[in-house]
């Protein structure tokens, strides 16, 4: 295959590496059977190449083969001159809403099952794993089984149910990440509906922002950062949400209204910068250079969101096409930024 055109005229290919993927794998059992309850997810199959993710009797998703096929993969990461891939759960089979032993269970299935398509990707499907959230003792358990089996990180929800990431529990896990030196990528998930969001996608065209806008500042203004070791290694998809744009809002109101606003912190917003990472599914020059310049150089990763429509195609086009990046910074972006996320 012809490798791809990319980046500005007469630029060296960089390695890409895209930390924000999902997966969905073919084959689970039927999930009320092995763990119980009602009203799980399950895969119709359209055809060979096409299925329709189900939640009970109503379609929350089609998928194609892009999903769950490594070689189908690894040819559209070819076409966009992607070296390696994240290959994170997709929200939808998180399962915090369910009893602690039906999560652990069918996070089990889960995770074994996306160990099977990245292993045919070789080194360039990176997996990460899915864990019982709601349970912390489960989770650490559950990640540490999957470290151990293979898996490189984990993904997680945005928060779990009413509980957000300055949870105790959740803060209780995050500590144990850095203890072991899990990379975590924080995605949102479980908008809330209503009659103005459930038209237009709105719940993530807007939805989705703002739900990782409040995480972030979860972990600012719960004090989480000021508990948590600065070895743990987290990262926000979509670009930070919202959060980036109105840092200075944040900023603002922790300085005016302390009273009411600075909660567990020690120190403003943007003291907090160093502390967490955000992936470049923004889509517009303007809004990447936003978000380097607000978040820094060495803290945005090349995400695309594959293979959901919302997301970027070619992967990395934005950082490809941002004539304001020097090639040092082009670079870090593509690559050096995610190996260290990665691996420290």
């Amino acid at each position: 295959m012809a490798e791809p055109a990319r980046g500005l005229p007469g630029q060296a290919r960089s390695p890409v590496v895209d930390v924000h993927t999902h997966v969905v794998p073919k084959g689970w059992p039927d999930l009320g059977a092995a763990c119980g309850g009602s009203d799980w997810p399950w895969l119709r199959i359209d055809s060979e190449r096409a299925a329709m993710i189900m939640v009970g009797e109503t379609e929350f998703r089609p998928v194609g083969a892009e999903c769950w096929d490594a070689p189908t993969r690894l040819a559209d990461m070819d076409a966009d001159g992607v070296d390696v891939q994240v290959v994170s759960p997709t929200p939808v089979f998180f399962s915090y809403d369910r009893p602690a032993d039906q999560a652990v269970k069918v996070a089990r299935i889960f995770n074994d099952l996306t160990l099977a398509v990245t292993e045919a990707g070789g080194e360039r499907l990176v997996p990460f794993c899915q864990v019982p959230l709601q349970d912390p003792d489960a989770a650490c358990a559950e990640l540490d089984r999957c470290l151990a089996n293979g898996h490189v990180g984990v993904e997680i929800g945005n928060h779990v149910g009413d509980r957000d990431l300055d949870d105790e529990g959740v803060v209780s896990f995050l500590q144990h990440c850095a203890r072991v030196g899990a990379p975590v990528f924080v995605h949102p998930w479980d908008m809330p509906g209503g009659p103005r969001l459930d038209r237009w996608m709105a719940r993530w065209l807007t939805g989705m922002p703002a739900e990782t806008h409040l995480s972030v500042l979860a972990l600012i203004l719960g004090g989480v950062f000021d508990r948590v070791p600065p070895s743990l290694r987290i990262c926000f998809a979509h670009g930070g949400g919202s959060f980036p744009f109105w840092l200075g809002r944040a900023e603002n109101a922790w300085h005016r209204r302390g009273d009411l606003v600075r909660g567990a912190s020690t120190a403003p917003p943007s003291s907090y910068l160093d502390r967490f990472s955000v992936d470049s599914v923004v889509f517009a020059t303007p809004a990447l250079r936003l978000l380097v310049e607000t978040m820094g150089e060495d803290r945005v990763l090349v995400g695309s969101d594959y293979p959901y429509p919302l997301g970027e195609r070619p992967v990395g086009q934005v950082v490809h096409q941002a004539d304001f990046l020097t090639a040092e910074q082009r670079d870090k972006l593509l690559s050096g930024n995610a190996r260290r996320f990665l691996y420290g």
